[in-house]
């Protein structure tokens, strides 16, 4: 399964030596906004959730695996940061999921989260043979409602107010996108 190279990206496990990039991005107000973790983001939750991430089952029904994105290195070979993460979450019928990324704000903008959630949905549909992948998006989210639209997401539901989060009531657009729909030229 991982690791996944695209041209620009190696999309792979979260390691312990991620750290200090993770928790930088997750303690930017900005990348946190419409995220389910506040900023700042402590190493200790940090360590925490890359050991979870460790022990985690790839396409486990029902848990949400995510998955570091991370430069890959440039010549001459150089750490490379990681810059973000995507995620899938199988339903328990398991021909579905949900899906998410996150992306620290420097590399926002380039292009790299589109090339990695595609890598993501070519996994789901082609390897885990999925029926149907679902992102939820706040609909104040502009720059993630451009991508899941560019992707080719459908927006099947606006629900207006319908979570209490980080102090206001949210609205969220559902997309939605079937494997033929993925299939077409």
């Amino acid at each position: 399964m991982l690791p996944w190279e695209t041209p620009r990206l190696i999309i792979r496990p979260f390691e312990e030596s991620d750290l200090q990039d993770f928790c930088a991005y997750r303690s930017d107000p900005l990348v946190a906004q419409y995220q389910g973790w506040n900023a700042p983001y402590s190493l200790e939750d940090g360590a925490a959730f890359i050991n979870q991430m460790s022990q985690a089952t790839p396409g486990a029904p029902e848990q949400w695996y995510q998955i570091a994105i991370q430069l890959k290195p440039s010549s001459p070979p150089s750490p490379s940061p990681v810059i973000g993460d995507v995620a899938f979450h199988l339903k328990s019928d398991q021909r579905q999921a949900y899906i998410g990324f996150s992306l620290a704000r420097p590399y926002q903008g380039q292009g790299y989260a589109h090339e990695a959630v595609t890598r993501l949905l070519v996994y789901l549909f082609d390897e885990l043979k999925l029926h149907r992948v679902i992102a939820t998006v706040d609909e104040l989210n502009i720059p993630s409602i451009r991508l899941i639209e560019r992707l080719g997401f459908r927006r099947e539901a606006h629900f207006i107010e319908n979570d209490w989060f980080k102090g206001r009531w949210s609205s969220e657009f559902w997309y939605a996108m079937l494997e033929n729909e993925w299939r077409k030229p």
